[in-house]
């Protein structure tokens, strides 16, 4: 059986770009392939599914489910296109939780997993993803030096260019807090993220967390986590000073610096790390010294399964 599923790539497009792709793949398959292929196997996930799945997945290879929702892990997953937010709240909390305005995704779903039921805390930001953030802060500067860019590196993308001084961590992450995850617009309850979302109140669920996707590949290409293993412990912090001493480097320096970074990623590397940086920090609440798992998989009996949305989806 055969399944093609977008996220947050296709959610982002305007009018009905995603459909027009969504039917040309299933043309694709009708036409061309030989699997048997459902009517609904084409489609585009919501933000609070994409969350849901990978805290199952998460949670299931490290044999969580069917305990206290205190013994389970909270994810961060952080694609293109949006990052989510994803852990078990207690039922008061779920209770108490905001309504939402209609068309927009609730902010917890229940699930019922090995005889437990959960309340997730799920929220996607969408337009927060690692690329739609780059053009965020890149469109920011309205054609002129952009703090966040090497010196020497002059993209076409965006109208983008460096300072001759480089970049500026400080003015960097004024750029980041102010413009792109806005940390100081109204929020209405009584905890916010970002942007004026709530929280989730944070909890025993939030206690530990997993960041997958974008924060493995990065962390891992600028050398903060070992690639021959499938996950590492580290802290916010750890990504702050590396994203100091990438804002350092001219855009010439970092294929020696960063050699596992592939040149498409070298011109954004300072802006790449304080992102994450402060969307964990200033964005998510996380202490500068908090610990979290950072991977790209988990080691399960006596495999490594990849830590992806996607098993959750097929079982």
């Amino acid at each position: 059986m055969l399944f093609f599923t977008a996220t947050a790539g296709l959610r982002l497009l305007d009018g009905d770009s995603a459909d027009k792709i969504l039917q040309g793949v299933r043309d694709l398959f009708n036409n061309r392939s030989t699997f048997k292929v459902q009517s609904d196997a084409v489609s585009i996930i919501d933000g609070t599914q994409e969350g849901s799945y990978m805290w199952v997945t998460v949670n299931y290879a490290y044999g969580n489910l069917g305990k206290s929702y205190k013994n389970t892990m909270g994810v961060i997953d952080l694609g293109g296109g949006s990052v989510q937010m994803t852990y078990a709240v207690s039922k008061k909390t779920a209770q108490n939780a905001p309504k939402v305005a209609d068309g927009e995704d609730p902010y917890i779903k229940k699930l019922v997993l090995k005889g437990k039921q959960y309340d997730l805390y799920v929220h996607s930001y969408l337009s927060f993803g690692k690329e739609a953030t780059r053009a965020q802060v890149l469109k920011s500067t309205n054609g002129s030096a952009n703090p966040c860019l090497l010196a020497g590196f002059n993209g076409e993308k965006y109208t983008a260019f460096a300072s001759p001084s480089g970049a500026n961590f400080d003015k960097c992450k004024n750029i980041i807090l102010n413009k792109v995850l806005k940390v100081n617009a109204p929020c209405p309850y009584s905890n916010c993220t970002f942007g004026g979302i709530w929280s989730g109140g944070g909890g025993s669920g939030q206690k530990n967390l997993f960041a997958a996707s974008a924060f493995h590949y990065l962390t891992e290409d600028v050398g903060l986590v070992d690639q021959n293993v499938a996950n590492s412990k580290i802290h916010p912090v750890d990504i702050r000073n590396e994203a100091k001493r990438a804002c350092a480097l001219n855009f010439e320096d970092v294929k020696s610096t960063y050699p596992l970074l592939t040149e498409d990623k070298r011109p954004y590397v300072c802006l790449d790390l304080l992102y994450q940086h402060l969307l964990l920090v200033h964005g998510f609440g996380l202490k500068q010294k908090q610990e979290i798992t950072v991977g790209g998989g988990i080691q399960y009996q006596n495999s490594v399964v990849e830590a992806a949305w996607p098993l959750d989806l097929l079982q």
